[in-house]
């Protein structure tokens, strides 16, 4: 199985959108500092998270999030703010 996941900033006004074979390990690897980019916006939960057969699929829908038109939708469809 792989995973898309968005996580939020519990101290900052920060999104990270991501893909993975292990959500629990990965949330761990985000708040321990392993992620250049995440760790300068410690702590994070998951918001949402949509589970896919295989890692192309995954891979697919975390770039259309990335996307102008995902982010789009990401504020629009889960009331977050920015």
């Amino acid at each position: 199985m792989a995973y898309i996941y968005i996580l939020k900033s519990l101290n900052y006004k920060k999104l990270y959108v991501g893909s993975t074979t292990d959500l629990n390990r990965r949330l761990v690897e985000h708040n321990s500092g392993f992620s250049y980019y995440t760790k300068k916006y410690m702590h994070w939960m998951i918001i949402y998270s949509e589970e896919y057969i295989n890692v192309e699929d995954a891979r697919k829908r975390e770039k259309y999030f990335k996307s102008a038109a995902g982010r789009k939708f990401i504020k629009k469809n889960m009331n977050i703010p920015g």
